[in-house]
């Protein structure tokens, strides 16, 4: 069975990965979102232009206007929602990064007790005889 701290490591590389990926769907959410809200002042001012193809569809481009809106409000709203995930993640890795730390500690202070103690009886157990006794 492999120790301690190195499951605890595989684990904190896993939520690290969990966290940069809510930390990209986050990115990606309020990019679609700022896009969203770039073409709807695109539309917006393309209907209040002197131009002649608004004048003649402006109800087309009203539906289009309060489409790219909606999406920008749907795509903020994911957004917050992977927000409250990396938040979540962030606290998790922190977690497991802790317990790997000292589990790794542990693990050092146990080997070092360890040695320490054979040492010592090294120490206490009489060597090879010598030619004094003869």
């Amino acid at each position: 069975m492999t120790p301690r701290s190195d499951r605890l490591k595989r684990l904190v590389r896993l939520q690290r990965q969990i966290k940069a990926l809510h930390e990209t769907r986050h990115a990606t959410h309020l990019s679609q979102a700022a896009n969203a809200r770039q073409e709807a002042a695109e539309l917006l001012e393309a209907l209040n232009a002197a131009s002649p193809l608004p004048g003649l569809f402006p109800d087309l481009y009203n539906r289009r206007i309060g489409a790219a809106m909606g999406r920008e409000t749907e795509a903020m709203a994911q957004a917050d929602i992977e927000a409250g995930r990396v938040a979540t993640a962030t606290a998790r890795t922190n977690i497991v990064e802790r317990a790997w730390r000292d589990a790794a500690r542990l693990e050092e202070r146990e080997a070092a007790e360890k040695e320490t103690l054979e040492n010592v009886e090294r120490g206490a157990l009489p060597g090879p005889k010598s030619d004094k006794a003869k």
